[in-house]
């Protein structure tokens, strides 16, 4: 594994307590994304959920470290960190390339520890089976905020702010560069259920690309579409929450 610099405290925030038996629920950010994104998500599982976010390196408290370029490293990084033991009740959770994450951390687990995670919440992303030729990674800072701004992903104050872009935009360049030069490796496949949850407009997925997660898992799995684009989960918080509630569910009836 990749050497990993940090302490969990660096790479992990709670924002909420948790009960003492809760499902630990790993929520890893979109391209850009930092670790407040999932901050009323936790609210709202609290306290059957303990949802630990990921602060990703080059950004925000984070800023003055690299970016990682590469989803393995990252992946492994993360793994490192996590520490995880046999037998935690962990539920990893990604939106967009955060959904890549998950897949990547969910094979490290099964190899290296076992038994975990209970399951996989993949949103807004398309299955690692449905390569893209995207070079988002190789634009001119115009054309990456253009992409910015039809994902709509992300607050209007920060696009009119180019102090503020100028922050952000070295780590979004990575982190694009990194989801957009990874690939899966033919035939891998978790034992962990997948529940698929996506935008039925996401310009970036659609419905098949969604559905062919179903290819990487040999456990159980289930699709549900919201209506709203690649970010539909920013107005459909209750709903959203609803289905990640629903998923942990099944996962745990079926440990």
């Amino acid at each position: 594994m990749t050497t990993v610099s940090g302490t969990r405290e660096t790479w992990f925030r709670r924002f909420q307590q948790a009960a003492p038996d809760a499902v630990q629920l790993i929520a890893l950010p979109h391209a850009g994304g930092s670790a407040p994104y999932f901050l009323p998500l936790a609210r709202a599982l609290a306290p059957a959920v303990d949802v630990v976010s990921v602060q990703y390196p080059g950004r925000q408290d984070r800023r003055l470290e690299p970016a990682a370029e590469d989803l393995n490293v990252l992946a492994d990084q993360i793994f490192d960190v996590l520490d995880a033991k046999p037998g935690t009740p962990l539920v990893l959770f990604g939106h967009s390339m955060g959904a890549v994450l998950a897949f990547e951390l969910a094979l490290r687990l099964e190899k290296e520890v076992g038994d975990v995670p209970l399951g996989i919440i993949a949103s807004g992303r398309r299955s690692p089976t449905r390569h893209r030729d995207e070079v988002v990674h190789e634009r001119g800072d115009a054309g990456i905020i253009a992409e910015m701004k039809e994902l709509a992903g992300t607050d209007p104050g920060v696009l009119a702010d180019e102090e503020l872009l100028q922050l952000v935009l070295p780590a979004l360049r990575a982190d694009y560069r990194a989801v957009e030069t990874h690939r899966h490796r033919p035939g891998e496949t978790v034992r962990a259920p997948i529940s698929v949850l996506t935008g039925e407009s996401d310009p970036r997925v659609t419905l098949e690309e969604a559905r062919a997660w179903e290819e990487v898992t040999t456990g159980a799995f289930s699709l549900r579409s919201f209506p709203g684009g690649h970010f539909y989960l920013n107005g459909r918080q209750q709903e959203v929450t609803a289905a990640i509630r629903e998923s942990i569910a099944a996962f745990r009836a079926a440990r």
